[in-house]
């Protein structure tokens, strides 16, 4: 089934880093666009602070830095610095300058930002401190961090570009859970795009604080930590001390953070972290998490503990948060809720054509191309664009279920379903059931090889604190919840599940994990 309803009208002339600042610095001047905060303590004062006015002014002078060492729209700025005020700020600059800002981290190895670098063929590159130049081709200009606080507090002061809707604004890339990350290239429109969350998920009001715990490589944190705050006119804050799950609580009060946003497995190291008992996160009005699959268990476990709500979002890099739940929308248990208001979203045949199925039956699900929200498209990867895109309808490989009530039911990549005795069986219906174990705090599930030739379900466990786990009482356990086919045959405990920077399970590690823990027979 579809869900359409009036598109968005999106000009022709359009600027994402003008859309989001703009108007705010004329309207709200003083007031904190950006905050940073670098210690939990309440009584000390936030390392930086920038309004609105100021925020634009940095942005602008960067512009014209970035124009006057002879960069041009369309060539691209490879950025590697850390999570602190100088990384959005010259993401914007680029922007606003027309250049494409290849957002990345600061945590890859010398491989990957080689590979990078190769791939995104930049015509400069931001370097942290702390980085080592690794393999820079000659004619890239470096540009250190000092030298871009430099150029936000001493450059003359640029203008927007006149940039097309249609122009790209970013490239980021892939988690990197793949041997080779694709590029996944956005429009100057997607700012626009967004705007379908701001009510189909997040529920925003113009006096919020968001707060938000990813790093600035992703489309999660980029969106949601920073292009929807400002283009709404609300305070964004950035924590740069020591990211431990106790400190949290802690941040979200000194902030006065009425949004906060996460991956699942943060909120639930929140819990288990913190002292047994209500668990004080005033002011926040709700938390919101994207990334992957919650533990059922997690929405009622943090509204016991805090009284505030979970809303959840599946997304992708190619479109970001597209399904949510939002304030007012009744929940369904396994389920992250419905196409965001504008969104066309139908599940298609995963055998192909173009004609969505009824209610109830599983295929793949697409978005259709009008959405501005969706991607340029890959980034020098012709014909993996081509495999993604089917007729009018882009497909991200997401198997789901949309039910009569328009709620989709995400069952798994394509490529995560695992085989079982001739069966696909998805990861998130075996690990859903698992999860409900009173003694698991955290469930994956992936095909392994216990032996030469035989593929089975694996389960990897964490327990929760003080618990111990008996594999047979887990198989028992499954057995009540799943058909035989579908119940995992061998059970692993470990102390933590393999995860990427930004916290999502990498499923490809699992496999391996098994293997040097109980090496092939």
């Amino acid at each position: 089934m579809t869900v359409a309803l009036p598109p968005l009208v999106v000009p022709e002339r359009f600027n994402m880093a003008r859309y989001c600042l703009a108007a705010q610095a004329e309207r709200l001047p003083d007031k904190p666009a950006l905050v940073v905060i670098d210690d939990p303590d309440p009584h000390t004062q936030p390392l930086e602070t920038w309004t609105f006015a100021q925020l634009e002014d940095a942005v602008l002078r960067v512009t014209a830095a970035l124009d006057d060492l002879g960069l041009k729209p369309g060539d691209r700025i490879l950025i590697r610095l850390d999570n602190t005020s100088t990384y959005p700020i010259l993401y914007f600059g680029a922007i606003a300058a027309g250049l494409i800002a290849v957002a990345t981290s600061s945590q890859l190895t010398a491989a990957e930002a080689d590979f990078l670098m190769q791939d995104s063929a930049p015509r400069a590159v931001a370097l942290a401190p702390h980085l080592p130049r690794g393999d820079i081709p000659d004619g890239v200009i470096v540009l250190e961090e000092a030298t871009v606080r430099d150029m936000i507090h001493s450059a003359r002061r640029g203008r927007y570009a006149d940039t097309s809707a249609e122009d790209p604004a970013y490239l980021l890339y892939t988690s990197g859970t793949t041997a080779r990350p694709k590029g996944v290239v956005h429009a100057h429109r997607v700012a626009l795009g967004r705007s379908r969350t701001y009510q189909g998920w997040y529920g925003i009001r113009p006096d919020d604080v968001m707060l938000h715990a990813g790093a600035f490589n992703w489309t999660y944190t980029l969106g949601t930590g920073l292009i929807d705050p400002w283009a709404n006119g609300v305070t964004s804050t950035i924590f740069v001390g020591e990211k431990t799950p106790e400190v949290w609580p802690t941040v979200i009060r000194k902030a006065g953070a009425t949004l906060f946003a996460a991956v699942p497995g943060l909120f639930r190291q929140i819990l288990k972290y913190a002292p047994p008992g209500p668990l004080d996160v005033s002011p926040l009005r709700h938390g919101l998490i994207a990334g992957e699959a919650p533990a059922p268990s997690l929405f009622g476990d943090w509204h016991a503990r805090t009284g505030t709500e979970l809303y959840e979002a599946l997304g992708m890099s190619e479109i970001s948060t597209y399904v949510s739940t939002c304030p007012g929308m009744a929940r369904k248990e396994g389920s992250p809720g419905r196409a965001q208001p504008g969104r066309r979203v139908a599940v298609l045949p995963v055998e192909g054509g173009t004609e969505p199925l009824p209610a109830g039956q599983e295929g793949l699900l697409a978005v259709h191309r009008s959405d501005p929200g969706l991607m340029l498209g890959y980034w020098n990867r012709a014909d993996e664009e081509a495999e993604v895109y089917r007729g009018e309808w882009f497909l991200g490989g997401d198997l789901a279920i949309i039910d009569a009530d328009g709620y989709i039911f995400h069952q798994g990549r394509a490529n995560d379903v695992m085989k079982a005795l001739g069966y696909r069986v998805s990861p998130l219906e075996v690990e859903t059931a698992l999860a409900q174990h009173a003694d698991v705090a955290e469930v994956a599930c992936a095909e392994i090889s216990p032996r030469e030739g035989v593929t089975v379900i694996g389960a990897f466990l964490v327990t929760k604190p003080g618990h111990t786990v008996d594999a047979a009482s887990v198989l028992a356990f499954a057995k009540e919840r799943l058909a035989q086919y579908k119940c995992p045959r061998e059970i692993i405990v470990v102390d933590a599940l393999p995860r990427t920077p930004n916290g999502k399970v990498k499923r490809s590690e699992l496999g391996r994990m098994f293997k040097k823990l109980r090496p092939t027979s």
